[in-house]
């Protein structure tokens, strides 16, 4: 049996009325994949004990974490259910109303950033899949309300730290290190963000948070392979310091182009750095030592059921080699949603909900 258009779009809209909260999607890297990189033939998985170790579900879910990640518990602020990677065979019908999650963990702002990773899902890729979803729920509420849920949803975006650590810096004398020095690097790695930014904008995205950077050369990983002393690694402390400050004039500039705030500045750098210098402030034992690992500050090698593993991740601000626990992430979104313009420029996330929400 065939269903007319009438009826398509009078079920759109019953549909679109259920959504009380904002969609919500998310494009990026390991830092906010909520397990993409599950559904591929990738060797970037975190899909295996003792990952999901404090999820709800206590299994390994595809998030580099030991529980929530960073757009889980923004979907909280929100009030709505983490959004679902958009692999997902469980992403349909009401659950598209939600949004989707595209983020693939290894990508990074250029295409040859995580080829070693074999299968994953380039933010090229990314935006082609954000295209895609419009017109499947097109096909569920009809093209204007897409537009509207478009219009109106919130996006996160994080690229950034993998073409540092794992292309430029990856190997000694890599290929982009022999091509570029590292301020060169920069500019080109900002230039290219530009185009993806504005390629989202096309797509309809209008409230774009944009992580910088954190801080590369403080995450254990980094300190077990370059630190003597247990000191972050100056070199990749200064990619961050030439990378964040222009992607903020990046952004800024966007806006102007746009006449409005589409583009909101994550200050992912100094969201870290304040728990990271200070650890015991923010009750954390360590913020040197991973949770999950081997080797000096158990920053080598994978997190798996052989690893080392702390008993009490509350404690501890690094899950992995490279991933805040859930708790340090908890306070990275907290500053997301109330932070200062120091932490979120121009605006945080509770003044644009109501901002929104006026309108």
């Amino acid at each position: 049996m065939s269903i007319s258009w009438p009826l398509l779009v009078i079920l759109g809209t019953l549909l679109f009325d259920l959504s009380e909260a904002k969609a919500f999607f998310v494009f990026g890297d390991s830092l906010v994949d909520s397990g993409n990189n599950n559904y591929l033939e990738s060797t970037a998985r975190a899909d295996s004990p003792p990952y999901g170790i404090d999820y709800p579900t206590h299994q390994p879910t595809g998030r580099f974490s030991n529980g929530l990640n960073l757009p889980d518990i923004i979907s909280e602020y929100l009030g709505a259910e983490s959004t679902l990677p958009y692999l997902s065979p469980e992403l349909r019908g009401e659950k598209l109303l939600v949004g989707a999650n595209f983020a693939s963990a290894g990508i990074g702002i250029l295409n040859d950033t995580g080829v070693q990773f074999i299968s994953i899902i380039r933010i090229t890729r990314q935006l082609e899949f954000f295209q895609q979803y419009q017109q499947r729920l097109s096909s569920l509420v009809g093209p204007d309300q897409t537009q509207q849920i478009v219009n109106n949803g919130l996006v996160l975006i994080a690229l950034g730290g993998n073409d540092f650590v794992n292309n430029y810096y990856l190997i000694p004398d890599s290929a982009r290190s022999q091509e570029y020095s590292l301020p060169e690097y920069v500019k080109f790695l900002i230039s290219e963000y530009k185009k993806i930014l504005a390629r989202l904008y096309e797509l309809g995205a209008r409230r774009v948070m944009v992580t910088g950077t954190g801080p590369l050369g403080c995450v254990p990983s980094e300190l077990a392979l370059r630190s003597q002393n247990g000191e972050c690694n100056p070199e990749l402390q200064q990619a961050g310091d030439l990378f964040n400050p222009q992607l903020v004039t990046a952004l800024n500039e966007l806006n102007k182009q746009y006449g409005s705030d589409v583009f909101v500045t994550a200050n992912a750098f100094k969201m870290h750095s304040d728990f990271l210098n200070n650890p015991q402030d923010f009750g954390f034992v360590t913020s040197k030592e991973a949770c999950c690992g081997q080797g000096p500050y158990n920053g080598l090698g994978l997190c798996n059921q052989f690893s080392n593993l702390c008993p009490n991740r509350d404690t501890y601000a690094f899950w992995d080699a490279f991933h805040p626990t859930e708790r340090a992430t908890r306070l990275i979104a907290s500053q997301f949603m109330t932070g200062s313009t120091e932490y979120m420029n121009p605006m945080n996330l509770s003044t644009i909900l109501a901002m929104d929400a006026r309108n």
